[in-house]
């Protein structure tokens, strides 16, 4: 199960988080400063799973930016290494190019993709349709 899903920038500052668990507010500000500070530290020629405390992460970097999954020891790493990949190509196909003033996009995103800790959907266009509806509707 997913446990927490981070967008993080190279100075290490979260650009979006979500958690499937509850954890405290200020616990979570401290469990991200550590997990920021963990993958930022790995060289690019390290594993991108990391043992931490009584869970993985599972992280990827794209140019300036990393997103970093928390998981238990039941999910499979290369699942989720490979539901990173996805979701930045969904991302990539539906933005031309800046995500950052569009994050209720990027949330809805998500949600389609992960539902209270479970990968739901990988399909792109299935990922996609409800954003091209609310778009339409913005349209009219």
């Amino acid at each position: 199960m997913i446990k927490f899903f981070l967008m993080v920038n190279k100075q290490g500052q979260t650009r979006l988080s979500r958690y499937y668990e509850h954890v405290e507010i200020n616990k979570r500000t401290m469990l991200e400063a550590e997990v920021i500070k963990n993958c930022l530290s790995r060289s690019k020629d390290q594993c991108s799973f990391i043992e931490y405390k009584d869970f993985k992460l599972v992280y990827r970097q794209y140019a300036a930016l990393f997103v970093v999954v928390g998981i238990n020891e039941t999910e499979n790493e290369m699942a989720v290494y490979e539901l990173i990949h996805n979701f930045v190509e969904v991302l990539d196909k539906y933005f031309s190019r800046v995500i950052m003033f569009n994050l209720d996009r990027v949330h809805i995103i998500l949600d389609e993709m992960v539902l209270n800790g479970c990968i739901v959907e990988t399909n792109r266009n299935r990922i996609l349709a409800p954003l091209f509806v609310l778009d339409k509707v913005a349209e009219s």
